[in-house]
């Protein structure tokens, strides 16, 4: 496993962290001892990362997690997240709830990492926040200063899907440490101008801006939910990007996998040494079903970044209409 700065945080972080979400689902829908085998299985291949959210499983990937975490001698970073109901108002009472609780699920008294998991533009409505509610006076970054400053997490984060301008804005704002980034071999608009039949509106410019503030950058669906892993639906391909469009993602994969074939590794393999090409990126949260998935990543990062040739290949691929 190698390791990468976690923007200006002075942390150090694998490259790949352990996703305690529900597509993957290895947290919440595994028996207990496939849990405490599968964390074990990735902190020992050098993990050093789990990623959770008060969300995931409503609670229960946090309550797994803060009886494993007892299991186990290594002492990963672990970080969770706060989804607002943006029709109840009261902002600041609701992200301390939602921490506590989380830090009570977990077995904690503070994470290294708290992050906004609501979409991000230019004004709120019910199903996104808006820029003066993350910036303003009272808003999501003041309170999450107030609780960082009382020791209850480390360093602060959000998930950057929304408006790119605003995004933009709060990233430009210097008040978060890091940003969680949609980015894979399928749709890598935030790090590359890529044709349109290859981008989604959530990404454009956003690993520039994170570079350029020194932002760190947690690569979110890698894998797209799975659809680039595999051809087989599990029924958990959450979209969480504007305009996704399953059929549209197929043909994608197809177009991808015709020029590249098995040269790189597995489907996933591949995709995971995609984003590890881009150095922009400072680790890849991937979620996990089974162990064997777990040995097929680590597997894949030990074999380190696509090499250039391949994606001078992709590049090619993008600008040809996938059918």
């Amino acid at each position: 496993m190698r390791y990468r700065p976690f923007g200006r945080t002075g942390l150090e972080v694998s490259e790949l962290v352990f996703g305690g979400g529900f597509v993957g689902g290895i947290l919440l829908h595994a028996d207990d001892a496939t849990k405490l085998a599968a964390l074990r299985c990735a902190l020992d291949g050098g993990m050093n990362w789990i990623d959770t959210a008060a969300s995931y499983g409503a609670g229960k990937s946090e309550e797994a997690l803060g009886w494993l975490l007892k299991e186990i001698d290594a002492k990963p970073y672990v970080s969770t997240k706060v989804g607002l109901d943006l029709t109840r108002g009261d902002l600041p009472g609701q992200i301390e709830a939602s921490l506590k609780q989380s830090l009570k699920r977990l077995g904690r008294d503070s994470v290294d990492l708290f992050q906004l998991h609501n979409r991000i533009v230019p004004q709120t409505s019910a199903a996104a926040i808006g820029v003066p509610d993350v910036l303003g006076a009272n808003g999501v970054a003041a309170t999450f200063e107030r609780l960082r400053d009382q020791g209850l997490f480390g360093f602060m984060g959000i998930t950057a899907l929304g408006d790119p301008v605003a995004l933009r804005e709060v990233i430009a704002s210097g008040r978060f440490d890091s940003a969680q980034v949609y980015y894979n071999l399928l749709n890598p608009s935030a790090g590359q101008d890529v044709p349109s039949a290859w981008s989604e509106p959530d990404g454009a410019g956003l690993l520039a801006a994170c570079r350029k503030h020194g932002v760190a950058t947690m690569n979110i669906r890698v894998l797209a939910a799975g659809v680039i892993a595999t051809d087989l639906r599990h029924g958990r391909e959450m979209p969480i990007v504007q305009g996704f469009d399953m059929t549209a993602e197929e043909a994608r994969v197809r177009a991808v996998f015709a020029r590249l074939g098995d040269r790189y590794g597995t489907r996933a393999q591949t995709a995971l040494r995609f984003s590890l090409a881009n150095p922009d990126l400072s680790c890849i949260v991937v979620g996990f079903a089974e162990i064997a998935h777990i040995e097929e990543a680590l597997a894949g990062a030990a074999l380190g970044p696509l090499p250039e040739d391949a994606l001078a290949e992709l590049r090619e691929v993008y600008v040809a209409p996938a059918a």
